[in-house]
């Protein structure tokens, strides 16, 4: 094929199909990525995710096109890897994913009524998954999970998985005697092992709360985490403005400017429109 299409601006998907497979061309194309697998691609391909996350929770949505353009190319080199090894082509991981749409949703490609709540479609599409796990001989309730998910991610995903089948606690009061319970015990054991199995343990409760309050864990903490990133932040202005950093100052220096960045948060919610 010419570089026309290497070249076209307006070439679409084709251009960057093209792209890819000149890539990792073994006799002309980039040694780094002639070098490539799944295996070591797929770390980038976490990373654009949370890339494409991240702008949306900023708001950047100047940024978001090229965001999704970073995870539309991690696509685009698994498949192109895997047509090379004779497995699957771009059109058929196309073709598949509109297939599973489509028999997912039945209400709008098919006979079945849209007269039907949120609630419901929600249910009827764990139906219709389950049924699909079961084509591919996942028989168990928790089959299907990816072991790749962020950790809080997976977690909520099993617990909800669990849940279906009445394997859970009917309230949340039930949950916070078991949080308290799992606390004492992390704070009871002595060897390291034992700390570390208590830790994970109390970190699952806390995600079964999260879920049990209609909270997303995953979603909470990094709220929490840009929310200590900013408050940390306005400690640094703070101490820029008396010709100091962080490593010239102590605790309770930093605790107080802390406690006025947490002051001012408030107030800014408090009078937010």
């Amino acid at each position: 094929m010419s570089d026309d299409l290497i070249h076209d601006p307006k070439g679409g998907m084709p251009r960057l199909l093209e792209i890819m497979r000149r890539l990792r061309d073994p006799e002309t194309g980039c040694p780094w990525d002639i070098e490539q697998d799944f295996a070591s691609i797929a770390p980038y391909t976490i990373e654009e995710a949370y890339e494409v996350a991240d702008a949306i929770e900023r708001e950047a949505w100047g940024e978001l096109k090229g965001e999704l353009g970073d995870l539309l190319l991690q696509s685009v080199y698994h498949t192109q890897m895997a047509e090379e090894a004779g497995m699957f082509s771009f059109d058929d991981v196309a073709n598949a994913i509109s297939d599973k749409m489509v028999a997912r949703h039945p209400h709008v490609f098919g006979d079945e009524s849209r007269d039907k709540s949120a609630e419901q479609q929600v249910q009827d599409w764990e139906q219709i998954k389950a049924a699909e796990r079961a084509g591919k001989a996942e028989t168990g309730v928790l089959a299907g999970v990816a072991k790749g998910l962020p950790a809080l991610t997976r977690a909520i995903k099993l617990q909800n998985r669990a849940a279906r089948v009445g394997f859970d606690w009917p309230t949340t009061d039930e949950v916070l005697d078991k949080i308290v319970e799992e606390a004492q015990e992390l704070c009871e054991v002595q060897n390291e092992a034992e700390r570390f199995e208590e830790f994970g343990d109390l970190l699952f409760v806390m995600v079964n709360l999260g879920r049990h309050m209609g909270l997303d864990p995953e979603a909470a903490l990094r709220a929490a985490s840009a929310k200590f990133t900013r408050r940390f932040e306005s400690i640094e202005a703070a101490l820029a403005d008396m010709d100091k950093t962080p490593a010239d100052s102590d605790l309770a220096e930093m605790d107080a400017l802390w406690d006025a960045a947490k002051a001012q948060d408030k107030a800014q919610k408090k009078n937010a429109p």
